[in-house]
């Protein structure tokens, strides 16, 4: 038996996040392996020549890294509300109802996730514990 053939393709589960302050706000998240991230790494890294120390430089486009992250992570999210995003990040919300939900997208995943590390951090705890996804299997 060839232990690659029992290895789980993807794994995607709900999970309600553990702050108190962000009751009802629940993502789902999909199973990362270190293949995966490294393969997105490689996606988003360029090689350039840097002339002053003629050496090949390798550059990370940050913003391609996070969109191609958030694509295989976040797979959605619900119950995420207005006033929540005040436990994630310095927002401005003006006279907006703090009871309205912020709509998952990718766009809007990959903003609070560049804007958020206490969430990013959160989320890369979550893909990585394979004890929750192998709960869900």
């Amino acid at each position: 038996m060839e232990l690659e053939s029992l290895l789980s393709k993807s794994s995607i589960i709900t999970v309600a996040h553990p702050d108190p302050d962000l009751k009802g706000f629940e993502i789902k998240l999909q199973y990362m392996s270190r293949d995966l991230l490294a393969k997105i790494r490689k996606q988003a890294t360029t090689i350039g020549f840097d002339k002053k120390t003629r050496q090949p430089e390798e550059t990370v486009d940050d913003e391609l890294f996070y969109k191609l992250y958030v694509t295989e992570a976040i797979k959605g999210w619900s119950g995420l509300k207005l006033g929540h995003l005040k436990s994630l990040t310095v927002v401005d919300l003006g006279a907006q109802d703090l009871e309205a939900e912020l709509e998952y997208s990718q766009s809007n995943a990959v903003s609070l996730v560049k804007n958020s590390t206490d969430f990013d951090n959160w989320v890369m705890a979550v893909i990585n514990d394979v004890s929750l996804f192998n709960k869900a299997v």
